[in-house]
Order: structure tokens, then sequence, then C-alpha cells
């Protein structure tokens, strides 16, 4: 694990996106001809292939952050990992409390206790499966907050997050974290790239623990990511089926797109799963895994020691991966979730 740390000043986490969104800084690196640049994310349609398909994760976050209380007046706080009961009316959930926890314990989101969630079991994992009531929906919408990382500002959300952590084309709720490479894209440089004849396809993954929880095995395959739902669409599968017949170059923005494409094109590229099936998958990209669904990705700057950098250390090695992020940090790049964009064209082209 160690091989993937790398130290980062604090001050280049970025506490709010730019004012713009595509005005961030863009570090990209070809590695056909082992060059990198130095652009702005406005400048992505000059760095793409011709007439790539770029594929977009259209999950969209909800509010899943609870503050809470026990009876005994104790701190506590709720993180719903799912925007629906399941058929049981169970929900699954990470518990922080300062005490232990144990079935049966409740947890309060009004003064006055009526609304609240009780503990009913524990999963391996550490989550819990929680009853809520009155019920879940209604305790999100009075009570949550959108779950930025604790990393920016201490987690805390406010109005403007509401706008900043949300991609322009997010459509399917279900996601407790945003797909943030897709959080560079306005309407207007959707538009442009458009009109320069770039073609959209979209991917459905709701991002859960599998995205963001931290990698604790000291040998990284040992490492297992936690089930994410994704969805693909008739009219979706069709474009990216075509992309791989003809090969036209697909480009997929973010990591979570990249991890939907590998886990449903198989060694023929061709497409394994029926369009308009919802399935789940924990694939985990780390070097020596073949990656093959893409000809370039966009990316941000993601933590130390985590799947996400293990993932772009696939496609260009850990040495190549580490030294641009180096590169950044010298460069004084904005890192993290409302930080600043890498695109990576691979040597496929």
């Amino acid at each position: 694990m160690k091989n993937y740390a790398y130290q980062l000043p604090p001050e280049l986490i970025a506490a709010r996106p730019t004012e713009k969104r595509e005005d961030c800084r863009l570090l990209s690196y070809d590695q056909k001809t082992q060059t990198h640049q130095h652009n702005f994310f406005y400048d992505i349609a000059q760095l793409l292939p011709k007439n790539a398909l770029i594929v977009f994760n259209q999950s969209k976050v909800f509010p899943s952050r609870l503050l809470a209380h026990k009876k005994t007046g104790g701190k506590a706080e709720v993180f719903v990992l799912n925007n629906m009961a399941n058929s049981a009316g169970e929900v699954k959930a990470l518990v922080g409390a300062n005490s232990k926890k144990h079935i049966g314990d409740q947890f309060f989101f009004d003064e006055a206790d009526i609304f609240g969630a009780e503990i009913l079991s524990s999963n391996d994992d550490g989550t819990f499966q929680l009853k809520f009531f009155p019920e879940l929906t209604i305790c999100l919408g009075k009570f949550a907050t959108l779950p930025i990382p604790r990393y920016i500002r201490d987690g805390v959300s406010d109005a403007q997050d509401n706008i900043d952590y949300q991609t322009v084309f997010a459509r399917y709720v279900g996601s407790v974290a945003a797909p943030t490479a897709g959080l560079h894209f306005s309407p207007d440089l959707l538009g442009e790239l458009s009109d320069k004849g770039f073609d959209f396809a979209f991917v459905t993954l709701h991002v859960g623990m599998g995205t963001f929880s931290p990698i604790k095995t000291e040998n990284v395959t040992d490492h297992q990511m936690h089930e994410e739902e994704f969805f693909l669409d008739d009219e979706d599968a069709q474009k990216i089926q075509k992309a791989l017949d003809q090969n036209i170059p697909i480009v997929a923005v973010g990591t979570t797109t990249l991890r939907v494409l590998e886990s449903c094109i198989d060694e023929n590229k061709k497409l394994i799963l029926p369009a308009e099936t919802l399935a789940t998958t924990n694939i985990f990209l780390h070097p020596g895994k073949k990656v093959s669904s893409i000809a370039g990705l966009i990316t941000n700057f993601h933590l130390p020691e985590s799947s996400l950098l293990m993932l772009v250390s696939a496609l260009i090695g850990r040495a190549k991966c580490l030294e641009l992020y180096q590169l950044a940090i010298t460069e004084k790049y904005r890192f993290f979730s409302y930080g600043d964009a890498m695109y990576i064209q691979l040597d496929r082209l």
C-alpha cells in the first residue's frame, strides 16, 4: 500500500470548485509520446481523439448524511447508503457514535424524538441494517444534507454544494458521492463538444462504498470492492457497441464510468449484458488488470493509497501515475473532488 502513497500539502485540497466548471486546470498526458501539457478544461475538445464517443456517469447524488442523537444525549451521525429501503423495509447505513453500537439502538434526528432510525443488525463490512421511522424518504427529505467528503470543509455542505456537487447531466438518483470527473462539464462545453462532432453516451453507476472505501489490505489484490449498482439503457448500449465495432475511440469520464465499461464488455469487445438490465459490479482495476474498453480517461486527482489511484495506475503504470501527481503538486494543481482534472490519452490510436 505504501507504494501508492504521496505527500499532499493541505492547501492544495480544493474547498470549492472554480466559479465556472470548465475553468479548472487540466493536466493532459499522452501515453504514446510520453508527453504532458498544462491546459484548462475548456481546452478538452482540442485534446480528445477526433469524433470520439464520450461516456458519462449520469447518477445523481442524494442527501444522505443525517446528524442524530441518542436518548442519552450522545451525538451520532447516520450515513445512508441507499435512497430506498429494501423489500424488508431495511436500509444499509454507516453509523458514527462515541459509544459502541448495539442491536436496538435508536438515533433521532429531531428534538422531539419523533423521526429516527433503529439498528436491526450489523454487517460484516462495518455497516448496519436500519429501520427508519416514520419512513426513510420522510427522514431524508426533512433532515439529510448532501454528503460532500470530509476533507472538504469537514464534510459540512451548504446550499451552494447542492449545485456544485452535482453534474449538469445528473439524472438518476442513487449516489452517495458525485462522479466528480463529470463536474467539469457545463452546458456550454457540452454544446461545444457536440458541435465539434463528439457523440455522447451515458451509463448509470450509483456510487457507494465500493468507490470510496479505503484499502486496508497490505496486498493490493486482496482488497474486496463493495458491490455497486449500475444500469445501461438500450440507446446508450447501441452507441457503445457501435463504437467498439467501428473502432471509434471511447473516452470515459470518470473512474466509475470506466468500471461500468470494463464490467460489461468482454474480451471480444461485445456487451455481455442485455440492454436495460440493472446489474452490480465489484470490479477492482489495478496494475496487472487489463483495461481494453477505452482510448482515454478524464479523471480527477485522487486520494493517496486509494482504489481510484490504483485504477489510474492500471492504465499508465504506478511510477508514471505518481510522477504525474508529483508534477501536479509542484505546479500547485487543486486536488480531489472539487479540484482540477487530468486527461490520459492511451497508446491505442
